[in-house]
């Protein structure tokens, strides 16, 4: 992706022009070699390199608005994530499947089908995130994608009509078979549709839409848990109606990722998509496809891409990488922001107020996620996401201290605004960071695959994870309230060591150089002072 240029490239290589036009050839030949359009593919990749994030922006602003329609899908998850989270304090629902607690003679979701309900979805999407990677290696993106989309409407329905607590398992088991599609493939697509400077703001939406799919459960619930009918839960459910038809009328008409097409050998239809990403009076979109082409060449086997292949040499660490950033979320407080609302009822805060505080988080951590934008842009992924982990296990032991008080009106407040920094601060550092450093660590050929597979390690860790939150805070359960902190803060700690050792510095990084830089085995802390020749073919 590149702006037009009929000069020498910084690279020092040569092209060739004819009556002042560049020689683009060989660019889209099919049987041409690395080293007929290595010279374009130079010249793409330093004027992304030099490019800055307003010039990338005005140069693929389509680039922009498509990376922000695929991203809106994680809004569906979000939503219902929330809405289930939301749903076991909301006084109707609880009225309709609660048990009698022995201990305070008040109607509460039994323990297991609290847990059972959190996971039910989870354990879909563990499936859907299987069958997206070699789904989307075959049918691409968008087809993968508007597949899902289609499968969501049908499904809500059965959500929709559930009339028991295990038919209402069962519907969200269904639902979250598109979710594992949608989380799986929007990362990556995202990454892949937009220059080096855009590549954080494009993958960091998705954590944006995770906040906006929060705040829409949270207005919708705050205005409906006060009716006393099934209104109250089942009004929340059908709104999810409002999402997946007009999506798939956007993702119809999105072009499909110039990268994927590059891997299927469709180069004219790779050098049309980035047209359709940016402006063709700037963009060059020959030169574009010869760079990805060129590092598409680096990584080029006789075989088909597999799941074996994770697992072995270089792309074994890539993928632990991509697992290890997904596992932590659920092991540094983002469980608290998933069930903040329960959190704050349990930690002695009134229905009307949990609900309120509730609504206010996901405001707050949609404003700190735009912030991060910035802070990942210029300071780079690995300062704010360790900084933003070590901040967070600091908030998450002091929560715990907080909970440990005698209770009084003063403990119950420290927690709930404890509880609320921690969801809200895990927005501004871990969490947006964690989908920038998806979207870059893996090869371009194993991508649909590594993002697949790294998602279904977060759901792994996280049906365990969500046994234990709802065990901890449930009153017959653990009843912990804000004790769960040291949990947490000790989980995160762990979790901040371990990336400070392999968690590599990825901005500024073409994939060439990132396929580099894993090939020559840097150690993570080295990679921001290792230098790639732009010659480079290793």
């Amino acid at each position: 992706m590149s702006y037009p240029a009929d000069s020498k490239s910084d690279g020092g290589v040569q092209k060739v022009e004819v009556e002042g036009q560049t020689d683009h050839a060989y660019d889209l030949d099919e049987k041409a070699k690395i080293a007929d359009y290595k010279a374009d593919a130079i010249e793409a990749e330093n004027v992304e390199h030099n490019m800055t994030v307003l010039q990338a922006v005005r140069a693929y602003p389509m680039a922009s608005f498509w990376a922000f329609v695929m991203s809106f899908t994680i809004i569906m998850e979000s939503y219902d994530v929330f809405l289930i989270g939301n749903f076991v304090a909301l006084p109707a629902f609880i009225n309709k499947y609660g048990v009698t607690d022995p201990n305070t003679g008040k109607l509460v979701i039994a323990t297991k089908w609290q847990s059972a309900l959190q996971v039910s979805g989870q354990l879909g999407a563990l499936i859907g995130v299987f069958l997206a990677g070699p789904l989307t290696s075959r049918i691409g993106y968008r087809y993968a994608t508007l597949t899902a989309l289609m499968l969501l409407n049908v499904f809500i329905f059965a959500f929709y009509f559930a009339n028991s607590l295990p038919v209402t398992f069962v519907a969200q088991l269904l639902e979250g078979l598109p979710w594992g599609i949608f989380i799986a493939n929007a990362p990556a697509y995202c990454s892949e549709i937009v220059p080096i400077k855009l590549r954080a703001p494009a993958t960091q939406m998705l954590q944006m839409f995770w906040a906006i799919g929060s705040i829409i459960v949270g207005a919708v619930t705050y205005r409906y848990n006060t009716l006393e009918t099934d209104d109250a839960f089942r009004i929340p459910v059908a709104l999810q109606w409002m999402f997946p038809t007009p999506l798939a009328i956007l993702i119809f008409c999105a072009p499909e990722s110039p990268w994927w097409l590059v891997r299927k050998g469709k180069f004219e239809a790779a050098a049309h998509a980035v047209e359709r990403l940016g402006r063709r009076s700037v963009v060059n979109s020959k030169e574009a496809v010869a760079m990805m082409r060129r590092t598409v060449e680096l990584e080029k086997t006789e075989k088909q891409p597999s799941l074996l292949e994770l697992f072995k040499g270089t792309d074994l660490y890539r993928t632990l990488i991509v697992c290890g950033v997904y596992a932590a979320q659920n092991l540094t407080g983002n469980l608290i922001a998933n069930q903040a609302v329960y959190f704050f009822t349990q930690a002695g805060i009134g229905t009307d107020t949990a609900f309120a505080l509730g609504l206010i988080t996901s405001a707050l951590q949609m404003i700190f996620v735009m912030l991060s934008w910035i802070l990942t842009s210029y300071f780079g992924r690995r300062p704010i996401y360790l900084w933003g982990s070590a901040a967070n296990t600091i908030l998450l032991v002091a929560l715990g201290v907080a909970g440990s008080v005698a209770v009084s009106t003063s403990s119950s407040l420290a927690q709930a605004s404890l509880g609320l920094i921690v969801s809200v601060l895990f927005t501004l550092g871990p969490a947006p960071a964690s989908w920038v450093i998806i979207g870059e660590t893996s090869a371009i050929r194993l991508r649909p695959l590594t993002t697949g597979i790294g998602r279904a390690s977060y759901y792994i860790i996280e049906i365990p994870c969500i046994f234990l939150a709802s065990y901890m805070l449930n009153p017959t359960g653990g009843n912990l309230a804000g004790k769960c902190g040291y949990v947490w803060g000790a989980t995160g700690l762990c979790c901040l060591i371990t990336a400070y050792f392999y968690l590599p510095e990825m901005k500024g990084r073409s994939y060439r150089e990132i396929d580099i830089l894993f090939k020559r085995r840097v150690p993570a802390r080295k990679w921001t002072e290792t230098e790639v020749d732009v010659q480079a073919d290793e």
